[in-house]
């Protein structure tokens, strides 16, 4: 069964929230600022590991096992408990943390389980372009089986390469950046850097939790 992301950004100000009846208080704390499913709606197993520890094992996880925090706002707070014994593994992560993060650091635990491609630019230079492509042309390069290519990481070791044209295929460790794609990621980056600028990086934070 799969597991998919749940969340809200969340900004903290002294904002009233006329949509709760009762919100007249001006004090400074955490208000919803956009469900997570407006950014992003995507199923990335390595990005889930990479920033919360939940399926991926490549890195280091920046935020894992936080909990969820007891200072959610109420919305956020009822749309967690909603989902009642679904949800499992809340935690958060503050734009403070996403900025200090080491994006260009390697995995330090294991190679891509799928080789690595990159493209050549008309300079001569390998870029980057993403896994898991071509794995029939693989084979062919290999001489090797489909099944052996999808986990090729676990069949050849670091630093394999093999050279198709303007394609190389490597057995390597991603980065962060390669894990959390911008492609992905982007648009709830963009929101909550916005929002930093106005409220500071430790009073934004995106609230998580998983289901399966």
């Amino acid at each position: 069964m799969g597991t998919d992301i749940h969340g809200f950004i969340e900004v903290r100000d002294k904002f009233i929230d006329l949509s709760e009846p009762d919100d007249d208080d001006p004090f400074l704390r955490w208000h919803p600022a956009g469900a997570l499913d407006h950014f992003y709606d995507g199923r990335d197993y390595l990005a889930f590991g990479c920033l919360f520890g939940v399926r991926g094992s490549s890195f280091e996880p920046l935020a894992a096992g936080r909990g969820f925090p007891e200072d959610a706002s109420r919305a956020v707070t009822r749309a967690f408990e909603e989902e009642g014994d679904d949800a499992h593994s809340p935690s958060w992560i503050s734009w403070a943390d996403i900025e200090s993060a080491s994006w260009d650091e390697p995995s330090e635990l294991t190679v891509h389980p799928k080789a690595v491609e990159y493209r050549r630019e008309p300079g001569g230079d390998w870029v980057w372009y993403g896994w898991g492509n071509w794995l029939a042309r693989l084979a062919e390069l290999t001489g090797t089986s489909l099944q052996t290519v999808a986990r090729a990481g676990d069949h050849w070791p670091e630093g394999t390469e093999w050279i198709d044209g303007d394609r190389l295929f490597r057995i390597a460790r991603l980065t962060r950046r390669q894990a959390v794609s911008d492609g992905d990621w982007g648009d709830v980056w963009t929101v909550m850097k916005t929002l930093a600028k106005r409220h500071g990086a430790d009073n934004v934070r995106l609230v998580v939790w998983f289901d399966s």
